[in-house]
């Protein structure tokens, strides 16, 4: 780093940040590949060269992008800022009153905080800009509103907003639905604004997710790109925006922040609004480069989080159906597997016999439960194993003693309920009663049993969410947000073993604004593999692979019934968080050995798998998939071999392994806990070397570069390959 009265410069994993403190509001001159120490003279240079030219038909001052854009600059595009104080004060015209830089020893990333004085609406602006030591960058801004006499300030957005270069050219973002999240969709940047916008109360199964620009056809592997992340669990706004003139210097920009609903924030006098995070990465090593930046980020603040426990989910075993005798011999088969956790779902709560009711009773039900919970508690304990319960706090239904006693409890207008949605309502958690009795009543449940861990579910949108109160049906998205965010610190700084994970119908609420308040969230409630590979493939462009739940299923999915073989779905689960959710008490006793070895497999390689680089080769054939966890030091490796469907042609020929060490040679081995590979024709002949006790030694430059020949798979099929170096 670097710093002087008129810029500032930091540097971190290959990034850089280039920041000019001169004028009105500071410009980012550069964010991307490290750039070297620049001292007064370079930064001179790379300010000098990004004067514009003045073309016709254009101001008579060159446009500069600053960090909070506004018309003020002749910036046509979404301002950093908007809002108004009854009509007026609409056009913001920001000042810097003064910046600060600090970086930590060994003078690796730091932060940037500005403090500007906005006159016209009478506002201070705050924005902290770090370079985080993984090359990640935070962006955050706080608006206080001053002492103006007259209206209070009606705050329309605020939105970070970084340049882009002219060769980012191509969007690669995200969407979905129930049982199929995080599905990509790739367009070219062209003039105007891709806008995502989420009104669900929640990143919804739909989530833009990461929004993604990068030079023509980048890859895992390859190519430059620039990413955003917005870090918020509520309403969402992500742009990436061209205008014709450009952006200063710069092609575009690109960015996101809350969407405010009308009326969502009216600051009064010294009120003050805060943003959530918003958080960018560059790469010049594709996605996979993208993806490492997160996982380092994310690994290194939560040391809660380590290698996952194999668990048991009771859901698509029994559903509603809580039998004590029958949930028991789930227990013992359980523990034969090898599970560590057992997680009771849906259904042990005063009337929760189906979906329709119970929403909000948390106290177990006695007619299913007449000793409560402890004869199940007690067996899931002598078996060695911990104890998770679910929970989906947020939500209410009709019929339930909550709702007849508080119905004023409800988030929804004061005339009705608001629309039904799967049965349920909305509890508005920002209410000081619900709020009290959600940590009670949750509190009490977790201390009579021990609990372990909390599957948190929200299995609905949150549509007309308004408090209904004296004050009228005010907006009630971004309150929500934060009275959850709030709940769920206060059950952990009560409870601090207790481990929680994010599930949302799914993968409805995954991002990392709720990580920094669970522990782990939940990817999808299908568990079909061959959506599964999919799914997990691009949850993991930005989360860790140890912080997604999968699991082993039945044989013929629960959502898709697609019939897929056992062998497939164990080498699915086994490169995320691993669970089973399967009926296991009608297993063959083939199956339960299966199992058991799989078990064993997996939890004695949790230190690769759970704290591994992960890597995807870039194919030609898009219904194959080679992906990977390789250690840090490069020594040792897990690969999958996929195929999804049948292709036009098969792969027959070399496929590259990535992230390997040249200079290695590493032994390559087979192993049989996945059980038989479903090979259509005939194997290379290299694979029985693999299988032998010695395995099969192969230099590391023939891996990474020119690659081995691979099987020709069976449609919805997979193998696992183990890499140790020599």
């Amino acid at each position: 780093m670097s710093a002087g009265e008129e810029y500032a410069v930091l540097r971190a994993a290959g990034v850089s940040l280039v920041l000019d403190l001169v004028g009105a509001v500071p410009q980012v001159l550069h964010w991307g590949e490290d750039l070297g120490e620049l001292g007064p003279e370079g930064v001179g240079a790379l300010r000098a060269t990004g004067v514009t030219a003045r073309v016709a038909n254009s101001p008579e001052t060159p446009r500069a992008l600053t960090l909070l854009p506004v018309e003020r600059d002749a910036w046509s595009g979404l301002p950093g800022i908007e809002g108004h104080r009854g009509g007026t004060a609409t056009t913001p015209r920001p000042e810097l009153v003064e910046a600060s830089v600090v970086v930590p020893d060994g003078g690796v990333g730091g932060v940037v905080r500005l403090n500007l004085r906005e006159p016209v609406a009478d506002l201070a602006l705050a924005a902290e800009v770090e370079l985080e030591a993984t090359g990640v960058l935070r962006v955050r801004w706080t608006v206080t509103a001053g002492e103006a006499a007259g209206e209070v300030y009606d705050l329309s957005h605020v939105t970070a907003l970084l340049p882009l270069p002219a060769r980012a050219v191509e969007v690669l973002d995200f969407s979905g639905r129930w049982s199929r999240e995080r599905q990509p969709q790739r367009l070219p940047l062209v003039d105007g604004a891709h806008v995502r916008e989420v009104r669900r109360g929640k990143p919804g199964v739909d989530s833009p997710y990461l929004l993604a620009v990068g030079t023509p056809g980048f890859g895992n592997r390859s190519g430059e790109v620039w990413a955003a992340h917005v870090a918020w669990s509520g309403d969402q706004r992500w742009i990436a925006q061209r205008l014709h003139e450009g952006a200063g210097a710069h092609a575009a920009v690109l960015g996101g922040g809350e969407l405010l609903r009308s009326g969502e924030v009216r600051l009064a006098a010294r009120e003050s609004y805060t943003a959530p995070d918003v958080l960018f990465a560059w790469s010049d090593a594709g996605l996979d480069g993208i993806a490492d930046r997160f996982h380092r980020r994310t690994r290194a603040r939560r040391p809660r989080t380590g290698p996952q426990p194999l668990v048991l989910n009771t859901w698509e075993a029994v559903y509603f159906d809580h039998d004590l005798a029958r949930l028991g011999e789930l227990v013992d088969r359980a523990a034969r597997i090898g599970v560590e956790r057992i997680v009771l779902d849906d259904g042990w709560f005063r009337g929760r016999r189906d979906d329709t009711a119970g929403l909000g009773d948390w106290q177990v039900e006695a007619a299913v439960w007449p000793d409560g919970l402890d004869p199940f508690v007690n067996r899931v304990r002598q078996a060695g194993m911990e104890f998770g319960l679910w929970f989906e706090p947020e939500m209410v239904s009709l019929d339930s003693d909550l709702a007849r006693e508080h119905p004023e409890w409800l988030l929804a207008p004061s005339a009705g309920v608001g629309t039904s949605f799967r049965n349920q309502y909305v509890l508005d958690v920002a209410h000081p009663g619900a709020y009290a009795y959600l940590l009670d009543a949750i509190s009490a449940v977790v201390e009579r049993y021990g609990v372990d861990y909390i599957k948190w579910d929200h299995n609905r949108d949150l549509l007309e969410a308004v408090v209904r109160d004296g004050a009228g049906d005010r907006p009630g998205v971004r309150r929500q947000t934060l009275a959850l965010y709030a709940l769920l610190d206060e059950l952990r700084e009560r409870h601090p073993a207790l481990e929680i994970e994010s599930c949302a119908a799914g993968g409805g609420r995954v991002d990392l604004g709720i990580l920094d308040h669970t522990d782990r969230v939940w990817a999808s409630d299908c568990n079909d593999p061959v959506e599964r590979q999919q799914i997990q493939r691009w949850t993991e462009v930005l989360l860790p692979p140890e912080l997604l739940g999968s699991h082993v299923g039945a044989a013929r999915s629960h959502t898709t019934h697609r019939v897929t073989d056992l062998s497939f779905r164990l080498v699915t689960t086994a490169f995320a968080a691993p669970g089973i959710e399967w009926d296991i008490t009608g297993c063959t006793e083939d199956e339960m050995v299966r199992l058991s070895e799989w078990a064993a497999f997996v939890t004695s390689r949790r230190g690769l798998l759970h704290g591994g680089v992960r890597v995807h080769a870039d194919l030609a054939d898009e219904q194959t998939l080679l992906h990977g966890t390789v250690s840090q030091d490069r020594t040792h490796a897990l690969f999958a071999w996929v195929r999804l469907a049948s292709s036009a042609g098969p792969q027959v020929a070399r496929v590259p392994f990535p992230g390997l060490d040249r200079d290695r040679d590493y032994v390559v081995r087979l192993p049989d806990a996945f059980g038989p590979i479903a090979v259509h024709g005939r194997e290379p002949a290299w694979m029985e070397r693999a299988r032998s006790s010695e395995g099969f030694r192969v230099p590391g430059a023939v891996l990474a570069s020119a690659g081995v020949t691979l099987p020709v798979l069976q449609p919805a099929s997979g193998l696992v390959l183990e890499l140790t170096a020599a």
